[in-house]
């Protein structure tokens, strides 16, 4: 009997987690994706595995291939779904072989009534419909290799981002985006007060100019001299140029002294945000439908892999480790033995370049030599 419920606990378990979408990009990936329309001049998309990889069909993903262009895909998940109660993790990776310089990217998580053809930067995404920046700073990878994105999204109103499976990033939806207006706001009727003195430094009214402060900043240079051949009737009356004046000490201001009347910074008083209302479901959307790659890119070359949503951090880890970490160590190898290949190419060439600057280092020594000859030759 005990043994029978345990079987049923761990069977439960398994079905509890679920993988709502999964995009390895094999052969037949664009039955699944749509390319938009809503530009006429969009890069092309094309299957590859890259300079370094492990296994030709299991690494390859889906690369831009065009300089200067945009790019926009989407596919739309098997079915749609609501994150009410659970956490969803969207999890995939990322590779810039192009030593990427400038550009933005994006994916995006939409509604299921996405119209596919006429996706671009403005479509309406899962947070009503609006474009929220994240106000901390996460860095991507922008090395030659892939890397593992892992975005937590949790029914707590928390987050969590992980690069290459550690966590780089976590925190609360509230606090690290606008998705609501400010708890509190500046009180519109409140004003500084008139007599309020915010400087903390005043002139001394005790110190006063010295008397032999004013000087010229231009003095005649006293060491010039009319020329000789200066006629004053035709020249005019002759002047000596003017110079900076070495005893000019500039505008003369008072010494600063702390203001005994400082009463510090004024701060505006807040009160509560009328328009503030709490929102325990920041995180919940009841129409996750589909998933979008939105680029523009100078440097072609990015390739996007492994796309995972589900409800299940075990089963984004499961799926890193049959996928990304494999890819991981053979593309590591294959690129470092690529990089020993270039620097042996790099050795060669400057081997067989040495013996050139050899012999024009003996020619100018050989011609150095013959004119010193000539030189003593003249001499003598």
């Amino acid at each position: 009997m005990n043994r029978s419920l345990l079987v049923f606990l761990a069977l439960a378990g398994v079905v509890l987690s679920e993988v709502y979408f999964k995009e390895e990009f094999n052969d037949d990936w664009t039955e699944r994706w749509v390319h938009s329309k809503s530009k006429d001049d969009y890069g092309e998309w094309k299957l590859s595995h890259g300079k370094f990889y492990g296994d030709e069909k299991r690494d390859q993903g889906i690369k831009t291939s065009q300089d200067a262009k945009f790019y926009a895909t989407s596919a739309k998940f098997p079915k749609p779904f609501s994150n009410k109660g659970k956490s969803v993790v969207i999890q995939l990776t990322v590779k810039h072989e192009q030593n990427i310089d400038c550009g933005g990217g994006y994916v995006k998580v939409m509604s299921s009534d996405i119209d596919q053809t006429a996706f671009h930067g403005e479509t309406p995404t899962i947070y009503k419909g609006k474009n929220h920046l994240i106000k901390k700073d996460i860095r991507c990878k922008d090395d030659e290799l892939t890397h593992l994105y892992t975005l937590i999204l949790n029914p707590d109103n928390t987050y969590e981002v992980q690069i290459d499976g550690e966590k780089v990033e976590s925190g609360s939806l509230e606090s690290d985006w606008d998705l609501l207006p400010a708890k509190k706001i500046k009180d519109p009727d409140a004003k500084k007060p008139e007599d309020w003195d915010d400087k903390e430094m005043v002139n001394d009214p005790d110190d006063t100019k010295p008397e032999d402060w004013e000087k010229p900043e231009h003095i005649p240079d006293p060491e010039a001299k009319k020329p000789e051949d200066w006629d004053d009737e035709m020249d005019g009356e002759w002047e000596p140029p003017m110079i900076d004046n070495p005893e000019y000490k500039g505008e003369w201001k008072p010494k600063q002294i702390k203001n005994p009347n400082y009463k510090g910074k004024w701060i505006h008083p807040e009160i509560d945000n009328p328009e503030y209302s709490a929102d325990d479901e920041l995180y919940l959307y009841n129409d996750w439908g589909a998933i979008g790659i939105d680029i523009w890119q100078v440097k072609a070359g990015t390739i996007f892999d492994n796309i995972l949503v589900t409800d299940s951090i075990e089963e984004a880890k499961s799926h890193a480790a049959e996928t990304f970490e494999p890819l991981k160590e053979a593309e590591k190898k294959m690129k470092e033995a690529h990089d020993e290949e270039e620097r042996k190419k790099e050795e060669k060439k400057r081997e067989a370049e040495k013996p050139k600057e050899d012999d024009a280092e003996e020619a100018e020594e050989e011609d150095a030599d013959e004119d010193k000859k000539e030189e003593d030759h003249d001499e003598l």
